[in-house]
């Protein structure tokens, strides 16, 4: 049977590619996409969900707006990566897709209440909406079986020196998260890194000759640029499909448990997260820490998705 997922993202030219994976493989079943602020504003961000779900032809699953921005503070967005449109690169058509009619706290809400079995959550950006839901209505924690992200890092950041973009953004979200008690699968930076966006990639893609494959070619062009001129990446990481991968097939992302913690006011640390792979502390283990990709049957699964799409 599918895992039953809902997706939580901020589309994003990762997230973007995270929502054709999801929708495409067999062993998930994606009942909804839900949006916050994070990689560009929330408006945006469901903008181009819908665009991302117009030109793939994916059709009847929701896709809800949700937080505009963190817990705590102002929203800090990722536009120097994505973009003004959050999904530059490609000219889109107006999305055909509609907007679902209840907000996404309402949604996930919904459907964590109403489906048969307990739903995993896979959030790609801020945190934001899963914090509001386990602060409001903490008796579903039961109907979630595990929540498994993209975002942190066992090493440094990509937004400061300690702290990963989609933890900054919101790290008192993130914190309620690590500490919520439900099943936690974080898929940080030290592993994103390896899911390389290389020439050889590229060329995978483009050879597809599908105008899905060109689509993709062309968002992770732009990605690649974005990432050569602020981290001096020669090949981008595609961050957010790992988080998916790791639902779809458990034995591509290899994970250690530790105790996770984030920081939340640290002046050079803030969204930081403190991942003691040594357990040096003494805390008990509240994660699965994602430390080895298999970087090949990773780029099987990603490719074989995109060739799914006409």
């Amino acid at each position: 049977m599918p895992t039953p997922i809902i997706l939580d993202c901020d589309p994003g030219h990762d997230d973007a590619l995270a929502i054709l994976l999801a929708a495409a493989h067999p062993a998930v079943d994606l009942l909804a996409i839900t949006t916050c602020g994070g990689n560009q504003t929330v408006e945006k961000c469901t903008l181009n969900a819908r665009r991302m779900c117009s030109v793939a032809g994916i059709t009847g699953v929701p896709i809800a707006t949700g937080a505009a921005g963190p817990l705590l503070g102002s929203l800090h967005i990722g536009e120097y990566v994505h973009g003004v449109s959050g999904l530059d690169g490609p000219a889109f058509a107006d999305p055909t897709v509609p907007e679902a009619d209840e907000c996404a706290h309402d949604l996930i809400v919904r459907l964590l209440t109403e489906h048969p079995e307990p739903i995993t959550l896979v959030p790609t950006g801020p945190l934001t909406n899963i914090a509001l839901v386990l602060k409001t209505h903490p008796e579903l924690g039961p109907q979630i079986r595990e929540i498994v992200l993209m975002g942190g890092s066992t090493e440094r950041g990509n937004d400061t020196p300690y702290a990963e973009f989609n933890i900054k953004v919101d790290p008192e979200a993130a914190d309620i998260v690590f500490r919520s008690g439900i099943p936690v699968t974080m898929c940080g930076l030290n592993i994103t890194h390896q899911a390389l966006a290389t020439p050889a990639v590229l060329d995978r893609i483009r050879k597809l000759g599908t105008p899905m494959g060109d689509l993709c070619v062309e968002l992770l062009t732009f990605f690649s640029a974005s990432y050569l001129k602020t981290w001096g990446f020669t090949s981008p990481p595609l961050h957010d499909p790992v988080a998916v991968a790791r639902v779809i097939d458990p034995t591509l992302v290899a994970c250690i448990p530790a105790p996770a913690a984030i920081e939340t006011t640290g002046r050079y640390t803030s969204g930081a997260t403190c991942v003691d792979l040594h357990h040096l502390t003494g805390e008990p283990d509240n994660a699965l820490v994602a430390m080895t990709l298999d970087t090949d049957r990773f780029w099987d699964l990603m490719i074989g998705a995109i060739a799914s799409y006409e």
